[in-house]
């Protein structure tokens, strides 16, 4: 119980990320120690960051489920769960920032 509470707590705090970069008047970046690339439209980037965070947050919390039952094998599904939501995460931010990055 205490695993998934923290991972709850993990969830919460990418959520409240997401948030703020949607309030964001700065351009925010996504991948740590990188310049965040120059953008035509700063809030659109922004949004539509702090929308793939959200979303991530909220697969995050949903894949934590299985940790309810730390005993069983369903706790594969929070590990496996996750690699591959970054991966498609990461994938997706790449479209985002290739669709506002000038060229």
């Amino acid at each position: 119980m205490l695993g998934f509470i923290i991972w709850l707590l993990c969830a919460g705090l990418l959520l409240i990320l997401g948030v703020s970069c949607m309030r964001s008047k700065k351009q925010v970046g996504f991948f740590a120690n990188v310049k965040p690339p120059k953008v035509r439209d700063i809030m659109a980037y922004n949004h539509a960051v702090g929308k793939l965070l959200i979303g991530f947050a909220v697969m995050f919390a949903l894949l934590g489920i299985p940790l309810l039952w730390p005993d069983s094998a369903l706790v594969m599904i929070s590990v496996v769960g996750v690699m591959l939501e970054v991966i498609v995460v990461i994938i997706l931010y790449l479209r985002v920032e290739e669709k506002y990055k000038i060229k």
